[in-house]
């Protein structure tokens, strides 16, 4: 006898006719992986046709449980691991899988503790999990007011967009099994994060929204056709016995909008009240109930008028501006999302045995990975071969990249033409797309301090407006009647929910950080955008920064005669720009030998060509190998003087002079303009000579620059301006006219692209690095600029103070909406109806101005 259960067909034990030898053979539970004899075993036919087997009813409900929320990818992780039977596990049977040691490991990270690490360090874990149930701004600080509270729990936020929660916990204080009881005990659902399964989620609770909504959207029209029936008698005359009847109408078609389409507002106000939170739920629950208790005592005492339609209307006005909210706040969020979709999650590899399916967070360094046209790399690589590449969600190049044997490939780019090989050089999690994504995640995970105030208001908005709501009451009760009374402090309830101060911040963040990654940005944290917006001094690198890195030859000087072949050899020995930039001016023809090659890092290189010893590199490098410098006229000296010089010479003797210049960047001049025209202090700040970085800083308009410095100096140099008022005075290491400012709380921005700006980068409080400097300087900065180009370091600063002036926007919005509403509902000039349109639409308006373009 079989039946069908959730998707199985089962069987309660083996038939009985089965062959006896299956009796003495064994088999595995299809969930612990433990072996048993066959005919032990529960035997069950899942939805594909296979047949699996169970030790007992818990490994049953464990790997049903498991397959029904979309993690049968755990077994395969698992592999020949054996866990124990689940009805033998310390937890809930349910939920015992969760505190796995495979199951941790395949869907949480490890967190590296800050300090350093000895006996007493937890061991600390980040789990992703999205939270269904959410609806509101009360709903996440519910969570995670609850959550942290959790001895072991150690941090948690939850992105307002998607209702991702980031928790990082101790698993021997607080099992992850435990947190997801917990979070069940406040009234919500949660599951590991994946995006599969979050768009499956998403799509069933918009369902449960949209037949909320035309539940409530019926009753509620039914109702109005009522209420203008009653409007009429009232002009025209109607029977008592007819008002009865039309008011017992009007209840029942109230009713599901209340505790159907309202059923959200009632759980959350009663897990809010249960945690001592009062927050949107309970105004709106509030509110309609007591209009609903209201007009029943109305209609029953024929005492006053009943306000049945105005019950529905407040459910469904305010139910509806969460319903938009909700997809606003999603749609914000939509491309960021996707990029957790993009990445292949198995890929082509070669093995001993040919080409196998790898899973890509599998992949190890040296594996060849063959991926077919339009396919995207998962890992960071090199080329085997001539690979055509479309780069544009890094880079946002939109031509193709021709890459040769050899090249650099970045995780991201998609396969163009034709199918290419390549060689893993960096696991997945440490590519260059991963961690893009890792970054975004945490930039949504993260809150400007601006928030902290918003939050803080709406924490104790909600008591202020009942005690507002209860002095109402006591006052119109006592001067007028305890009907109007009632209305009135309804009013006051409905119309002052803190929705709209709760949004004000998040979603124009979310906008922001997603806007800006469209434009070739990535803001690690979304703080960073206040910071940005709110900054005062922007201190900036020269080489690879404002200029392009790549010295050009200005000028050549031959002092004597020389074998052009020779040093067109000589220079090719060094990988140094300016050695490239000389092996430009000269070109090769007969192959030479040289010998005895040495390299000096930043100063010269010296070889040796048969008996003769040549040199080259800066003038002080020939001085110190004994190199004699003649008197040389230089041609137009004034203009030279601020280049770098390249000397040549062979046999001690010197025989050539080049005068080298780097460029400025294009679009740098119009980015330090535009910069100084919003008020901003600019500072240029190098270790290279005085003379080179006083030309650049001149052709750009730049006042202050500072040469000479060292790595520690120029972190040194930003400590000062944030602390001090910025004077420097050591005049051996800085020039006299570094920035002095007399504010002490100056907010700096620092923009560079090397190893050299790493200490700089930290010490500024926002550090932006550009797209193609060093991965050290990338890791350390808090802004990336993936194009590498000035105009979206220009867009940078656009996009923080778009975002900043929104936030701004929505806070004055939501303050000037309660400080003017409030005292017309509380004088009485404001009925509940009008309220509750009133407070949708100001939530709305709010999701409006953040997501608005220009």
């Amino acid at each position: 006898m079989s039946k069908s259960i959730q998707g199985f067909s089962t069987e309660s034990k083996l038939d009985s006719k089965m062959d006896s030898r299956l009796e003495s053979s064994s088999c595995k539970c299809s969930h612990c992986q433990r072996s048993f004899p066959l005919s032990a075993l529960i035997h069950r036919v899942d939805v594909n046709g296979r047949d699996v087997y169970f030790c007992c009813n818990g490994c049953e409900g464990v790997y049903m449980l498991l397959h029904q929320s979309g993690f049968g990818g755990f077994y395969e992780r698992l592999g020949s691991t054996m866990l124990d039977p689940a009805t033998k596990q310390p937890t809930n049977a349910s939920l015992a899988y969760l505190d796995e040691q495979t199951f941790l490991e395949g869907h949480t990270k490890p967190i590296a503790p800050k300090a350093k690490k000895s006996n007493l360090t937890p061991e600390l874990r980040e789990v992703g999990l999205i939270i269904e149930g959410i609806h509101c701004a009360a709903c996440i600080w519910l969570n995670e007011h609850i959550l942290g509270l959790q001895p072991g729990i150690h941090k948690v936020h939850i992105n307002y967009t998607n209702n991702k929660a980031k928790i990082i916990f101790d698993p021997a204080l607080c099992p992850l099994s435990k947190i997801f009881s917990l979070i069940t005990s406040i009234g919500y659902r949660a599951h590991i994060y994946d995006p599969s399964v979050q768009e499956i989620q998403l799509a069933k609770e918009q369902k449960i929204f949209f037949t909320s909504f035309v539940v409530g959207v019926f009753c509620t029209m039914s109702i109005m056709m009522v209420a203008i029936a009653q409007y009429v008698g009232y002009f025209y005359g109607m029977a008592q016995s007819m008002k009865d009847v039309l008011n017992l109408i009007s209840c029942l078609l109230a009713t599901p909008v209340l505790f159907y389409t309202g059923r959200v507002f009632y759980s959350g106000a009663y897990y809010g009240l249960k945690h001592g939170y009062i927050g949107m739920d309970f105004l709106v629950a509030f509110g309609a109930s007591l209009t609903f208790l209201y007009s029943i005592y109305a209609s029953i005492t024929r005492s006053g008028e009943s306000y049945f339609e105005s019950v529905a209307m407040i459910i469904l006005f305010v139910f509806s501006g969460k319903f938009l909210e909700m997809r606003a706040r999603r749609n914000a969020g939509d491309s960021l999302d996707r990029l957790h979709t993009i990445l292949p999650s198995v890929v082509e590899v070669e093995s001993s045995s040919g080409l196998k399916s790898c899973d890509v967070k599998s992949l190890a360094i040296g594996d060849r990975v063959h991926i077919s046209p339009g396919g995207m790399l998962p890992c960071d690589g090199i080329a085997l071969e001539s690979i055509s590449l479309d780069m544009s969600s890094l880079s946002g190049e939109s031509l193709p990249v021709q890459k040769h044997k050899g090249d650099e490939l970045l995780s991201g780019s998609i396969v163009l033409e034709r199918s290419c090989i390549y060689e893993v050089r960096k696991p997945y999690e440490h590519s260059m797309m991963s961690v893009i994504i890792t970054m975004l995640e945490e930039s949504l995970a993260s809150r400007p301090r601006i928030q902290n105030l918003a939050n803080a208001l709406a924490k104790y908005f909600s008591r202020i407006v009942l005690l507002i709501a209860l002095g109402g009451f006591l006052y119109w009760w006592h001067y007028a009647s305890i009907d109007q009374a009632i209305i009135i402090t309804i009013s006051v309830i409905v119309i002052a929910c803190p929705c709209a101060l709760a949004l004000a911040t998040p979603i124009a963040s979310v906008v922001g950080i997603s806007r800006a990654y469209r434009a070739g940005l990535l803001f690690k944290e979304a703080r960073f955008l206040e910071t940005l917006a709110r900054a005062k001094t922007i201190v900036l690198d020269k080489t690879g920064t404002l200029t392009l890195g790549k010295p050009r030859v200005q000028h050549i000087q031959r002092v004597k005669g020389f074998d052009e072949n020779l040093l067109a050899h000589f220079v090719r020995l060094s990988s140094h720009p300016i050695s490239r930039a000389v092996a430009e001016c000269f070109h090769t023809s007969k192959p030479l030998a040289l010998s005895h090659i040495a390299q000096q890092d930043s100063r010269g290189i010296y070889a040796k060509y048969g008996d003769l010893v040549l040199l080259g590199g800066s003038l002080e490098f020939l001085i110190d190998r004994g190199v004699k410098l003649p008197d040389c006229k230089v041609p137009e000296s004034s203009k030279l003087d601020s280049m770098s010089v390249f000397g040549y010479s062979v046999g001690g003797e010197l025989v050539l002079l080049c005068y080298l210049q780097d460029s400025p960047k294009p679009h740098a001049k119009e980015l330090i303009a535009t910069l100084q025209n919003q008020g901003k202090n600019i500072v240029l700040l190098s270790g290279d000579r005085s003379g080179a970085v006083e030309s650049i800083a001149r052709e750009l308009g730049i006042k202050h620059y500072v040469a000479h410095l060292l790595p520690a100096q120029k972190a040194q140099y930003i400590k000062n301006l944030r602390i001090d008022s910025g004077k420097i005075t050591s005049t051996d290491t800085y020039v006299s006219n570094a920035l002095t400012t007399s504010t002490p709380t100056n907010t700096i921005v620092m923009i560079g692209d090397g190893l050299n700006d790493i200490l700089a980068l930290k010490a500024a409080d926002v550090g932006i690095s550009m797209g193609a400097g060093s991965d050290i300087a990338i890791a350390q900065s808090d802004i990336v600029v993936l194009d590498d180009s000035l105009p979206s370091v220009h867009k940078a600063f656009q996009i923080a103070n778009q975002t900043y002036r929104r936030i701004l926007q929505n806070l004055a919005l939501s303050l000037v909406y309660n400080t003017l509403l409030i005292p017309l509902a509380l004088a009485g000039f404001v009925i509940p109806l009008v309220a509750a349109l009133s407070m949708s639409i100001s939530s709305l308006i709010v999701v409006a101005n953040s997501t608005r373009k220009g």
